[in-house]
């Protein structure tokens, strides 16, 4: 019998996970309150890329394009995001139980958002708020590491618990001086994630962003690799560590810091689905980045389909996320005993 990687290593594994999700968004666009057939749906898009949006079903344009269309692609975005951002933090620690808020970017990018709520800021706002805190976040993070411990990553890992718990307390202390009736639950609801409110502006933002931060990491696939084995092997193969250890962590930061401006924070999916996508097409940075992407976007769609599913009772994505999540990385655990490479 095959194995993952020998179906999934190849070329023909590669397009069909991504047909795959393809397919999966088209189903998506299904799935809600209001129910259309395939048919009906066909129907509304030729007439609104032949006639313009005033001449298709107005209901049916209000629910797929303003509401359903940019959900399913910012599901896809975000998972895929935090996959990478996972995939990139876990290969350059060379830690398993690494996550994209390791250098405090979520605790960071969650207190600017609250801070702009509070100021009832407008959404450009939020967005730059979160944005601009969670690069402050993980340049503090940096900043620690580099007064007190140079080369050490775990002084690193450290300075990150140190940073997200600050922004974390600076964080309680917004919610105390926020607007009970108004501002105060959108900022609890929006900390749980929640992909309700994504819009065609949210992936405007997000696609440059994260695409620049991709292609960067893919620009730098084979230095992650060596640096995997260790960073004195990493230079003796000629490897300038400290360029690529910035340029890894810069650009997985802006990765996190995006989505959490989004969504707000959803945790485990940087966490687990690296370590899927590691179990099926082994641990080559090129292989990993891409099939994270894939599996992470699959993963969050289906997290936001089952909320979906249920209109009646809308469950924040971070706590879905917690609950699929938290048995795979149990399950995880056990390999961890064993060795990770």
């Amino acid at each position: 019998m095959p194995s993952l990687r020998q179906i999934f290593g190849g070329p023909k594994g590669l397009t069909a996970l991504a047909l795959f999700l393809v397919v999966c968004m088209i189903l998506s666009l299904n799935i809600g309150r209001f129910q259309f057939t395939f048919s009906e749906m066909g129907d509304f898009f030729r007439t609104w890329i032949t006639s313009g949006r005033d001449a298709a079903d107005l209901t049916m344009g209000d629910v797929l394009l303003d509401i359903r269309i940019p959900r399913v692609i910012a599901a896809i975005l975000v998972g895929g995001a935090l996959s990478v951002s996972g995939a990139s933090y876990q290969t350059l620690f060379k830690n398993p139980l690494v996550s994209p808020s390791i250098l405090g970017v979520s605790s960071g990018a969650a207190f600017g958002a609250a801070l702009a709520m509070v100021m009832e800021g407008s959404w450009w706002e939020i967005q730059l708020f979160a944005l601009i805190f969670g690069l402050i976040a993980v340049t503090f993070s940096t900043a620690i590491s580099y007064i007190f411990g140079r080369k050490e990553l775990t002084v690193l890992i450290l300075g990150g618990v140190v940073v997200s718990s600050l922004f974390g307390s600076m964080l309680s202390i917004l919610k105390l001086a926020a607007d009970t009736e108004n501002v105060l639950p959108t900022i609890v609801f929006w900390l749980m994630g929640s992909l309700a409110r994504s819009s065609f502006r949210d992936i405007a933002v997000a696609i440059p962003a994260l695409g620049i931060s991709f292609v960067l990491l893919w620009l730098f696939r084979y230095q992650i690799n060596a640096l995997a084995a260790g960073e004195d092997e990493a230079s003796s193969m000629g490897v300038n560590v400290p360029v690529t250890k910035l340029c890894v962590i810069t650009a997985a930061t802006l990765m996190t810091a995006v989505s959490v401006s989004i969504c707000g924070i959803v945790g485990w999916v940087g966490m687990v689905v690296p370590h899927i996508a590691r179990l099926t097409v082994g641990a080559s940075f090129a292989r990993l980045s891409i099939f994270s992407f894939l599996f992470g976007g699959l993963f969050l769609l289906g997290i936001d389909d089952l909320i979906r599913a249920n209109p009646d009772w809308d469950l924040p994505l971070g706590i879905m996320t917690s609950l699929v999540g938290t048995p795979i990385f149990v399950f995880f655990l056990s390999r961890v005993k064993k060795g990770w490479t």
